[in-house]
């Protein structure tokens, strides 16, 4: 099945700012009764007018459907691509990219406080399949372009701001690094979303989501994308999509429409809590370090001035009570719900190393178990942050 049978491309749509084309890209009324909002297409399998006769090229529902295409034209005109494709979920989203574009004995590159199941992924699945990977830290260029292998590394993977350690990576910098050594450049840009940063505009091959987090945004839809400007990527990744069936359903690909509608509104609002939440913590006695983007002393502040609007949700800390006072205050907050994942309207906290990044215990990529991560939601500023200072006073 080619790219343009599996995706759409955001051309009719580019037109108007950010916001407006989230409203309206690939959201056309429905032409016969006038509703708004497009109907949500349930049918696995589509009418031909003769044998190989296909209406606008629609067979069979794991290769095309009218809601995922409207999704994906939403995806590709906000990320600024050409290509988008819309998975089951992020993981669905990097597996395929990967299989799709790399062979056993090729080699990726990506950071060392990636996402646990990214390494788990990349690390343990891929690696029984012979994909060989170096974490490296992507803040330091110079080690990343020892760890680039000419001729042999096929990816060079970054996550910016970094999950939980919230580093700051140079995008234009690192996609000249891969490039130069003929490697391709991914980009994660869950933490930030389109809305906050634009990964292909400063030098990305390919940009993957997990959808479930900011773009979804109401924690009530697993889903995953990857956004292309090149055919012939898009062709590869698109037959992997097809041949493994790794789609996401209609109703998952309307639900996710719904949530990126609004994500501009709703990440200033996230943005602005977050800074509030940054702020106080750096106040507090009881933190030894506030991980945080938007922070003047952070030491990717400048970067990430240049590279993103603002600066998210999410506030990764460090207890100086260590192991036990993150445990203890993670279980004392209310209003903050103890659970994983991130970027739904509603404050999470999460404990990463025995949640989230539980699976990279004892590699490098481990994280401290001083180390707490909130997901700050839309909720009333004043709340949260009265929430915060009770958990401190359970210390």
């Amino acid at each position: 099945m080619s790219a343009s049978e599996s995706s759409l491309t955001s051309e009719n749509n580019a037109k108007g700012g950010f916001n407006t084309r989230a409203v309206h890209a690939g959201q056309a009324f429905e032409p016969r009764t006038g509703a708004v909002i497009p109907p949500v297409h349930f049918s696995t399998t589509y009418a031909q007018d003769g044998i190989g006769g296909l209406r606008d090229g629609y067979e069979y529902g794991r290769g095309t459907n009218p809601t995922r295409d409207a999704l994906q034209e939403q995806l590709a005109s906000l990320e600024g691509g050409k290509h988008a494709f819309s998975f089951s979920s992020g993981l669905a989203a990097e597996d395929s990219l990967i299989r799709a574009l790399t062979r056993p004995g090729d080699h990726i590159v990506l950071g060392n406080d990636a996402y646990g199941g990214t390494y788990r992924l990349i690390s343990r699945v891929l690696g029984e399949w012979g994909i060989t990977n170096k974490p490296v830290d992507m803040a330091d260029l110079d080690a990343v372009k020892a760890a680039v292998a000419d001729g042999q590394t096929r990816i060079l993977w970054v996550e910016t701001p970094s999950n939980p350690m919230m580093k700051i990576s140079d995008l234009a910098a690192l996609a000249e690094i891969a490039h130069a050594a003929g490697a391709l450049f991914v980009v994660d840009n869950t933490f930030a979303t389109p809305y906050l940063q634009q990964p292909l505009s400063f030098g990305a091959d390919i940009v993957v989501h997990s959808t479930t987090k900011y773009i979804g945004g109401h924690s009530d839809v697993v889903g995953g994308a990857v956004i292309v400007n090149d055919d012939e990527l898009a062709e590869k990744i698109g037959f992997v999509q097809f041949a493994v069936g790794a789609v996401s359903g209609p109703m998952d690909a309307f639900l996710t429409t719904r949530g990126l509608k609004t994500l501009g509104v709703r990440m200033d609002r996230h943005s602005t809590n977050g800074q509030a939440v940054a702020e106080f913590l750096l106040q507090r006695p009881e933190v030894s370090h506030v991980l945080y983007p938007g922070l003047k002393d952070h030491p990717g502040h400048e970067l990430a001035a240049k590279q993103m609007k603002s600066f998210g949700g999410v506030v990764s800390f460090r207890l100086k009570g260590g192991e036990a006072a993150a445990r203890k205050f993670a279980e004392s907050l209310r209003l903050f719900t103890l659970a994983e994942s991130l970027g739904g309207i509603e404050s999470l906290v999460n404990y990463p190393s025995e949640m989230t990044h539980a699976s990279v215990k004892g590699t490098e990529l481990a994280v401290p178990e001083d180390l707490l991560r909130l997901s700050v939601g839309i909720e009333d500023e004043q709340d949260l942050l009265a929430d915060l200072k009770q958990a401190f006073g359970a210390l």
